[in-house]
Order: structure tokens, then C-alpha cells, then sequence
């Protein structure tokens, strides 16, 4: 495991455009969340414990938001040759387990990652009803084994500015966790292997 930062895409970016299977087989895409007045994209996968450790407030949070308009898809690019516990067959058992009620899609190329420029897991990214970026950052302060609790704060004062049309608030943390287990060879340029800090 290396722990990784996530880069901070520019904000403004526009959300870049990915169609990929769900955990029931079905396509899911960019378009299909044209009309909603935010969309949360999250990078994240089966076994780090970072993702673990939030998955609760996960859970929580999206459904909280969907309520207010907001739409919400996980992606999981792990390699998962060399990390079966990612698979496609995992991600069923593991949205039903956490509770997620929003699309987990499996990206099997890590194709959708390289253009999120996706590091870590868990990685946010907010975009407002332009599908413009408005926030990429962290959940919240909390960690695994550091007796902070999650509360979601970071992420729920971002949604709720994009919300309200306003800026999200600066400055926007890093998110912290396990690095995208990228497929050999297939690293981006912006991995590091010692870890992205």
C-alpha cells in the first residue's frame, strides 16, 4: 500500500466523459446525469482501508444528497489480476454490504482514471449542474486509527455550496489513501511509487 494524495485537478475542468458497466451489467454515463444539479464521482474500490474506514458515512452522505438533487457514481479502476478482492464480482457484494445506493461502476482499462487523473482511494470529485469541476478533495479530517470522527464536513460544505450556487470553499484538502493498484505498465504520469504526499 502506498498512501497517496490526490493531484487536484484544476478546477473548472469540465467532468471528463466515461460509460462503463455497473454492478448489474448495465452502462452508466456522464450523459445519464445531465439534468442533475451536482454529480459526485468517487475512485474507489473493494479492500483499502481508507475506503473502509469511510464507507459508513459513504452511505450515508450520497443518499442524504441524492434527496437534493445531487447524483452520485463509484468507480472502482483497481487492477484486479493482482487484486482479485476488486473484481467486478466483489463490487456486487461489497455495494450491498456498504449500502450504496448509487451505480458502481468497474473501469477496466483504468482509462477513466488516467483522465480524472484519479490517485487514491478513496479520490472525490464534485461537478456542479455544468458538470464543471467545483470541488476535488477530501471527505473529511478523519483516518483510519486517528479517534477522529467521520463526518463527512469537507465534502457536505462543498456539495452544499455547488448547492446553492456558490464557490466551494478554499481551501480544498487533499484526500488521502491507498494508491489506484494501476495494471503493469499502464502507470500514468503522474503515479509515484514511493507515494504522492
Amino acid at each position: 500500500m502506498v498512501r497517496t494524495a490526490s493531484t487536484m485537478l484544476p478546477l473548472g475542468t469540465p467532468a471528463p466523459s466515461f460509460s462503463l458497466p455497473d454492478t448489474e451489467g448495465k452502462l452508466v454515463s456522464t450523459s445519464d446525469f445531465a439534468n442533475s444539479r451536482a454529480l459526485l464521482v468517487i475512485f474507489l474500490c473493494n479492500h483499502c482501508p481508507y475506503v473502509k474506514h469511510v464507507a459508513p458515512e459513504l452511505a450515508r452522505l450520497t443518499a442524504e444528497y441524492a434527496a437534493k438533487g445531487v447524483a452520485t457514481v463509484g468507480i472502482s479502476s483497481n487492477d484486479v489480476e493482482n487484486y482479485p478482492d476488486d473484481s467486478p464480482e466483489k463490487m456486487i457484494e461489497e455495494k450491498a454490504a456498504q449500502g450504496y445506493a448509487f451505480p458502481y461502476l468497474y473501469d477496466a482499462d483504468q482509462s477513466v482514471a488516467k483522465a480524472y487523473r484519479a490517485a487514491c482511494t478513496p479520490d472525490f470529485f464534485v461537478f456542479d449542474g455544468q458538470q464543471k469541476l467545483a470541488y476535488r478533495g477530501q471527505l473529511d479530517d478523519s483516518r483510519p486509527k486517528s479517534d477522529i470522527p467521520l463526518s463527512g464536513s469537507d465534502l457536505r460544505d462543498a456539495l452544499d455550496a455547488v448547492l446553492s450556487s456558490a464557490a466551494a470553499p478554499e481551501p480544498q484538502k487533499p484526500s488521502i489513501g491507498c494508491n489506484i493498484k494501476w495494471k503493469a505498465g499502464n502507470e500514468p504520469d503522474y503515479f509515484n511509487s514511493s507515494g504522492i504526499i
